[in-house]
């Protein structure tokens, strides 16, 4: 009897509720087609050389001391070295202090343009490192930047 009810009180619950959850959500219009993404890793071990290669010019950046409260931002200048466009996939932060802003059309072979980083020092204090993570699709697919910056006290600006 007490196997009965566990039995059913998992078909009315449980069941239900993981159908629900597992469901996918087709609805982000925000994913890139999977048709102009292209994967040159294979289990061949053939080498496409049509890929986009982004360059950047700086991937590292220190604001150097900067107040608490302040607000700055850099911009990381990069170009498509490759043969065929540059699609920036997402571009994420280690923080939410820092908030980024990149280009979302294709960059064509030769182009250049830049990803925007703001970093907010409020509520910061000391030496702060952040990453900024950039996902393309070029070989490799994801680029790491870095920026950094002293945040100090009005009051000790001084010193």
């Amino acid at each position: 009897m007490k196997r009965l009810y566990y039995l059913l009180v998992y078909l009315v619950f449980a069941l239900p509720l993981m159908t629900i959850s597992c469901k996918q959500n087709n609805e982000d219009k925000s994913l890139l087609p999977s048709d102009i993404v292209n994967n040159p890793n294979s289990a061949e071990g053939k080498i496409d050389t049509d890929l986009p290669v982004i360059q950047f010019e700086n991937d590292f950046y220190d604001f150097g001391r900067i107040i608490q409260g302040e607000k700055v931002s850099f911009g990381f200048k990069f170009t498509n070295k490759g043969k065929s466009d540059l699609i920036i996939s997402k571009v994420s932060t280690s923080c939410g202090c820092t908030v980024t802003d990149f280009p979302k059309t294709p960059i064509k072979p030769g182009e250049s343009n830049k990803i925007e980083v703001k970093f907010d020092s409020e509520n910061r204090r000391g030496f702060q490192n952040k990453t900024i993570t950039v996902l393309s699709n070029s070989q490799p697919s994801t680029t790491l930047l870095r920026i950094k910056a002293q945040v100090v006290l009005p009051e000790d600006i001084s010193k």
